[in-house]
């Protein structure tokens, strides 16, 4: 568990140190599913692709296993054996699903064994890691539990679909595809780049004149966030109304793993429109049964409009049942809550009914991407050019850049300050904080990702550990608190120095918050400023 290390300092005083644990929040949006992380949709993606000529393609991500510690061994993250993993697509606008891309897991275990002790007393015994040596490009032979899966195309409801097929691997021409371990470490993978982008798939679709591609894997968690302070009641360190990027993302250190899909506009569209809609799902399968337990379309719906009690129920649910919700969005509590907090400020809950919330999350918005369905889901207007990621604006449609959110969701879509506009009134003309610029503090944009199919970085590796310390000053007048940000802090990595400005009055204590230890080598006190000698 990562530890918290506390100092409080001041001018010829002794030092206090204290640790405590730091916990995390996660993506978890619904009580029942933190019981099944393996199932738990982080986050769903859907974009027209903006890798040079992929123009004519559409590309979903569906992320799953919220908190991956990228040194989560010894089983690390597989995905569910038991379960369908859906991404479903309606493009005629009756919010049924006229398209499902269905995944299913397998693992298949090697159980490479090892001769324990001398002759006449020797025992060959299973080994107890997923791994017994390097694993390459070229070479997995030392790999001891192998993830594959299949892959099919579904036309029609997925219950009853009139077209089912699974897709065939066109290296082996079978039906299975590999999906690469995840990122153990240096030692194992010593090149996981070149490892993992061998199972980038170029997929035959049934109808289709053009390929598809197709990854799974683990992934670099592509979603920021200052979720903890967001969850803490707002409690934004820098409040909700200061600087875009000055606060932490709560997600850095952490992985996910990604269902990447690049399909031919042509495979998706009907003759009715160039809008489509989709949203990700996934089942527990067994005894001739199927039961949804999670379900993502627009980012943040389950987290921050939907009411406690029905959180379980609109992950069991689908866009065609959804006007059981529709008071959630016509009547949102997250506004009431904000101005509760920070009317103080100028923050005001707009006017009910919130017909511009209806538009953004149940029907899309006229002239950009309604398709005439009434259902939660996303939608994206394919005839919409793509932007490329140096002119992608990460406020989306705010910012006046139409390719981007709520225009299906692009991996470098500020959809966190977007949604705290939105819901605050961003698009009701003349509302109090029509203007007003809310934010979470942590910022995205395009340049956060790569420019090519899968988009997503590949994941963080879980050895060697990484040296840096983070380290956030405070001060206070007291030394019971409470403290505050230091300001005017400076670090000199030649000197070791940590360099703030003198607080006022006579008395003046600081406390340091690191995530390593940290040791001091005394304070002084020059002018307006004072030097924290650290090591």
């Amino acid at each position: 568990m990562k530890k918290t290390h506390h100092a409080l300092l001041a001018a010829g005083a002794g030092l206090v140190l204290a640790t405590s644990p730091v916990y995390s929040s996660s993506h978890r949006e619904a009580p029942l599913i933190t019981a099944t992380p393996k199932l738990d949709c982080t986050d769903f993606y859907m974009f027209n692709s903006y890798e040079t000529g992929r123009s004519n393609y559409v590309t979903f991500v569906a992320n799953y296993i919220p908190l991956q510690d990228a040194y989560g061994g010894p089983n690390y993250f597989s995905l569910a054996s038991n379960a369908w993993y859906e991404i479903h697509i309606d493009n005629n606008g009756d919010a049924i699903e006229d398209i499902t891309f269905r995944f299913q897991f397998y693992q298949k275990s090697k159980n490479i064994s090892l001769a324990i002790g001398p002759d006449g007393n020797r025992r060959t015994n299973a080994i107890p890691l997923i791994i017994a040596g390097q694993i390459t490009k070229d070479n997995n032979a030392a790999l001891n539990v192998e993830e594959e899966y299949t892959f099919a195309m579904l036309k029609g409801p997925r219950m009853n679909p009139t077209f089912y097929e699974w897709l065939k691997n066109p290296k082996t021409g079978t039906d299975r595809f590999i999906k690469p371990v995840d990122n153990i470490g240096n030692k194992t993978l010593p090149d996981y780049e070149s490892y993992a982008n061998q199972y980038v798939y170029e997929v035959p679709i049934p109808g289709c004149a053009e390929k598809a591609r197709v990854f799974v894997g683990q992934r670099k968690d592509p979603f920021v966030v200052n979720l903890g302070e967001t969850f803490d009641l707002i409690n934004i360190s820098t409040s909700p109304l200061g600087p875009v990027d000055a606060n932490k993302d709560s997600l850095a250190d952490k992985n996910v793993t990604a269902l990447c899909i690049e399909i031919p506009k042509s495979c998706l569209l009907s003759d009715k429109s160039t809008v489509i809609g989709a949203w990700s799902t996934a089942h527990v399968v067994g005894d001739g049964k199927q039961t949804q337990v999670s379900r993502l379309g627009m980012p943040l719906v389950n987290e921050v409009v939907i009411g406690l009690p029905d959180k379980d129920k609109f992950n069991a649910s689908e866009p065609k049942n959804d006007l059981q919700f529709v008071d959630y969005v016509t009547h949102p509590t997250l506004p009431a809550l904000i101005e509760l907090l920070y009317g103080s400020a100028g923050a005001k809950a707009p006017a009910v009914p919130r017909n511009d919330l209806v538009a953004v999350f149940a029907t899309g918005l006229p002239g950009l991407n309604a398709n005439g369905s009434v259902g939660e889901m996303q939608r994206l207007n394919t005839a919409i050019p793509a932007k490329v990621a140096a002119e992608q604006k990460n406020l989306g449609a705010l910012a006046g850049d139409i390719a981007g959110f709520p225009n299906g969701r692009r991996p470098g879509d500020d959809v966190v300050d977007i949604a705290l506009r939105v819901v605050m009134g961003a698009l009701i003309p003349g509302s109090p904080n029509e203007k007003v610029p809310f934010t979470d503090g942590a910022y995205v944009d395009a340049s956060f990702f790569t420019e090519q199919f899968p988009y997503l970085r590949p994941p963080l590796k879980g050895s060697p550990n990484d040296p840096t310390i983070n380290i956030l000053l405070k001060k206070s007048p007291k030394v019971a608190g409470p403290y505050e940000n230091a300001t005017g802090v400076k670090w000199d990595e030649g000197s070791q120095t940590l360099t703030t400005d003198k607080p006022a009055g006579p008395n003046a204590f600081f406390k340091l918050e690191a995530d390593g230890k940290v040791d001091f080598q005394g304070i002084k006190v020059q002018g307006d400023a004072v030097k924290l000698g650290l090591k």
